[in-house]
């Protein structure tokens, strides 16, 4: 990728479309709760297929071929997710970016926007897919990884590498339109890929059992597959965010601004990441069943998980339009919209995933020591997800103003710090259960920092507006 000026990029198909498709995507009009909802639903359907994608691994590799098995895959997504963080928060940079462009209908900034994301983003996905092939093993001998365990994982995890590429760019793709309110056309491409990885699943592993091995295969074809025809989608739009790929080039002052905004959420998802890391070492200690059953609780967490952080993302996109519309007021009352929504959605299956854990659990593993440690999980954190439901929905309004340190700082002190400072030098090693604790106080910490921060520093004031 060349590095380039700004001038000269704006083309005639980025300036001459029609009023109509323009303003159908934007969200600085209509009913506040309609308008998140629209947005916000095949967002989130769309997370939950992605990560119905990941359980389905787990689930066959639990059933067909071990718990050893399971704990190897389960026990890899936190390092799966160190590698990707940085990257899913230069993605958040880029959806600040272009979602205040386009409230602010700044035709060439999106141009430039949207093509220098894609060129960053096929920077990041190489060098993390040389990186994780490179380093998993040291990596997982730093974790604490059981020796019956160490060989699966380091196959699992050298393939799983190998298309992170994939996994970067359609990020980015998505998350471009989500920025501009497209949110179903990804969630369509990523069904079809979904269905794609359960199919090949079910060949590589219970057919031709290629275990853990035909697992990240499965996963590698699927995200490739939803890049290829995302990209393929963006490239034929007749929009002002369609992507010409002769012109992905790093535009030196989007760059700058895009990293600008991007870099703390990405720094805030690496120190999260490398606290979880940290978590699933001291859980590795506890050997292979306690891997299995916290691995099979995460992909349980994922699907509770996952739709607060797609509202987060809604309220992003949401105020940086408005915000860039100058709507101010409107911003505040989207703010309160996301909030309750969270907090009923995370109390609700909270319940559900309570009353049904053995059920739900049973699902990975028929061992009961692996079923009973999975429930355990559950029971220490299903009862406190509207913390973060809290946590995440004020700092996702905060994030779409462009102000995104202040969230950085709050969940790295949270989620990051104090959960390291616990692991270190204050719980004791003795019971899983001490372990399982960190989350919910770290959930609390941070919904009332981040609250108190909004509060107080009131970045919604007219005085602040960029």
């Amino acid at each position: 990728m060349s590095l380039s000026n700004t001038e000269g990029l704006e083309t005639k198909e980025a300036t001459t479309v029609e009023k109509s498709k323009e303003n159908k995507n934007l969200m600085t009009e209509g009913s506040i709760l309609k308008t998140i909802l629209v947005f916000s639903i095949p967002l989130i359907l769309g997370n939950l297929l992605q990560q119905m994608y990941n359980t389905v691994d787990s689930i066959i590799v639990g059933n067909y071929v071990g718990k050893n098995a399971l704990a190897a895959v389960g026990s890899s997504s936190s390092l799966i997710y160190l590698l990707i963080a940085f990257s899913q928060g230069i993605s958040v940079g880029s959806g600040v970016i272009v979602s205040q462009a386009i409230g602010a209908n700044k035709k060439k900034d999106i141009q430039l926007s949207i093509h220098t994301s894609m060129a960053i983003s096929i920077i990041l996905g190489a060098i993390l897919s040389i990186l994780g092939f490179i380093f998993t093993p040291q990596i997982l001998k730093m974790m604490n990884t059981p020796a019956e365990v160490m060989v699966e994982s380091v196959k699992y995890l050298r393939l799983y590498s190998l298309g992170l590429i994939f996994n970067v760019i359609y990020n980015m793709e998505a998350g471009i339109l989500n920025s501009v309110g497209n949110s179903k056309r990804s969630l369509l491409y990523l069904g079809i890929a979904s269905v794609i990885n359960i199919i090949f699943d079910l060949i590589f592993i219970r057919t031709l059992g290629w275990g853990v091995e035909g697992a990240a295969i499965a996963t590698n074809i699927s995200q490739a597959i939803a890049c290829i025809i995302t990209l393929g989608y963006l490239m034929r739009v007749n929009a002002n965010y369609k992507v010409t790929l002769s012109k992905i080039k790093m535009h030196k002052s989007v760059a700058k601004r895009l990293i600008k905004v991007g870099l703390p959420t990405g720094i805030q998802n690496m120190m999260i990441s490398l606290s979880n890391v940290l978590i699933q070492s001291s859980i590795n200690v506890f050997g292979p069943i306690a891997m299995a059953g916290f691995g099979a609780y995460l992909k349980i967490d994922g699907f509770n998980i996952l739709p607060v952080l797609s509202f987060s993302m809604a309220s992003t996109t949401f105020t940086g339009q408005n915000y860039g519309a100058k709507k101010v007021e409107r911003v505040k009352k989207g703010m309160w919209v996301v909030l309750a929504m969270c907090v009923v959605y995370t109390i609700i299956t909270g319940a559900l995933l309570l009353a049904f854990a053995h059920q739900v659990i049973r699902l990975f593993s028929q061992d009961p020591d692996v079923i009973e440690a999975g429930v355990r999980a559950m029971r220490y954190f299903c009862p406190f997800y509207f913390l973060l439901g809290i946590l995440h929905s004020v700092a996702g309004t905060i994030r779409g103003v462009g102000k995104t340190v202040p969230p950085m700082i709050v969940l790295f002190l949270s989620l990051c710090l104090f959960r390291v400072i616990c692991i270190l030098y204050v719980i004791p090693m003795t019971s899983i259960n001490y372990v399982y604790m960190l989350y919910p106080l770290s959930w609390l910490i941070g919904a009332i920092l981040m609250v108190a921060y909004f509060v107080k520093s009131k970045p919604l004031t007219i005085k602040e507006r960029i």
